[in-house]
């Protein structure tokens, strides 16, 4: 029996303004000192899945995280734009607290998954066409029984996650967020024939 491919989809390390709850889009925070402890503390764990490539947004955040998983399982990154956050448009740099206060209804939205009702920002057909095209060459690059590892962002993979596995976009109110430097694993053990090419969701938001 041929043995699945598996990829793994991390989000990036802590940042600043994931500690003070403020939306970050694209905009290009770093990693803050425990976003990168986070990093070095899931790098072992992750590299001892002897993962085929490790690929990355090119936002800081994820880059830096994904350097440092990359490192610890002797590999490179290769860096694709296409698994960039969303652009949260009006809304970047809004704490949470500020986004509540003045847009009431559009928050309550973005809260329960809707985050492209930010003025000015990304569909969301937008970027899940774009996240699952960078999830399908990744797989696409797996030969049968390989892991490879990708590091992105909440809102976008999350999402993007859904539509990858045809599950309904409500789902994404009730599936929790991934933390930083958790992950979720997909395997393509299922049915072939079924609408999904045999992807399953093996785990979620683990981190060990």
């Amino acid at each position: 029996m041929t043995e699945p491919r598996r990829l793994l989809l991390l989000r990036h390390g802590q940042t600043a303004w994931n500690a003070e709850h403020r939306a970050q889009g694209q905009r290009d925070v770093p990693l803050d000192e425990t976003g990168l402890l986070q990093a070095k503390s899931v790098a072992p764990v992750l590299a001892a899945m002897e993962p085929a490539f490790v690929r990355s947004s090119d936002l800081a955040r994820a880059r830096v995280t994904a350097e440092v998983v990359a490192a610890a399982a002797g590999l490179t990154v290769a860096t694709d734009a296409r698994l960039r956050e969303f652009d949260l448009g009006a809304r970047t740099g809004q704490t949470m607290d500020e986004y509540a206060a003045t847009h009431p209804e559009e928050f309550r939205r973005f809260r329960a998954g809707e985050y492209d009702v930010a003025p000015g920002g990304e569909s969301r057909a937008t970027v899940t066409a774009r996240v699952t095209g960078a999830l399908d060459d990744a797989l696409a690059a797996l030969m049968p029984g390989e892991l490879g590892i990708v590091v992105g962002h909440g809102a976008a993979t999350k999402v993007s996650l859904l539509e990858w596995l045809a599950l309904a976009p409500a789902a994404s109110a009730v599936l929790g967020a991934l933390g930083n430097c958790h992950w979720a694993l997909v395997d393509d053990s299922g049915d072939p024939t079924g609408p999904v090419d045999g992807r399953r969701l093996v785990a979620y938001n683990r981190r060990g």
